[in-house]
């Protein structure tokens, strides 16, 4: 597979992420500097975590107007799968190709721990391994803005429409409902806070984040 990581000054979670999926694929993807302008024909992009730009304005505000963005968007819009974590989650916020917004944790403290997330669907192209009711534990969480918040209407949207990917079994920031993911309409897009890259590998003491990776990518 030809998959892009792109990445952003301040971003930390890329190599994290470029590990989890040579881990299953076999191979290492190519990250991209987000000054860049082309990024050929990927078969999935990913926008990884961290605080790009130190997370001034709002998180993930600045890298969403980044050049590579445009290509990122203009990709997405025609249905290049798109997975993104934390930081990433939060530019799709900002790009408006997810729904919602993600707010200051409601205890208005940074989260560093492990949850244990939901599949509340799979009817999306990166979960279909999962099982709906199944759940991945101790996945890492490291947010201060990961309160993911959206209107009555289009959390009914979300829920009518099988879009909300992931739930939090205990809800850590406040978010809307437990969401701790979602995709857009298509299933072509997924974007969550927890880091499941932190979860595939041997010394990271859990694997249950390897599921979610080899589903996007068998």
């Amino acid at each position: 597979m030809n998959i892009k990581i792109i990445y952003f000054p301040g971003i930390n979670r890329e190599k994290d992420m470029a590990d989890a999926v040579q881990s299953v694929s076999g191979t290492r993807p190519e990250l991209i500097w987000h000054k860049e302008t082309d990024l050929g024909n990927p078969d999935l992009i990913i926008l990884p975590g961290g605080f790009s730009y130190g997370d001034y304005l709002r998180c993930g505000a600045m890298a969403a107007h980044s050049p590579i963005m445009r290509e990122v968007i203009k990709h997405a819009k025609d249905g290049t799968p798109l997975f993104a974590v934390c930081n990433g989650f939060q530019m799709l916020m900002e790009t408006e190709l997810l729904p919602g917004a993600l707010l200051r944790n409601n205890h208005l403290k940074f989260n560093c721990k492990k949850v244990d997330l939901n599949v509340t669907s799979n009817d999306n192209g990166f979960m279909k391994k999962l099982t709906k009711g199944d759940t991945l534990k101790s996945i890492p969480i490291a947010h201060g803005e990961g309160n993911y918040f959206i209107d009555e209407d289009s959390l009914k949207d979300l829920q009518d429409n099988n879009q909300i990917a992931f739930t939090y079994a205990e809800n850590p920031n406040g978010s809307t409902a437990d969401i701790a993911g979602i995709t857009n309409k298509r299933g072509t897009i997924l974007g969550m806070m927890p880091h499941p890259e932190n979860a595939t590998l041997a010394h990271q003491q859990n694997t249950d984040g390897l599921k979610l990776f080899e589903s996007i990518l068998r």
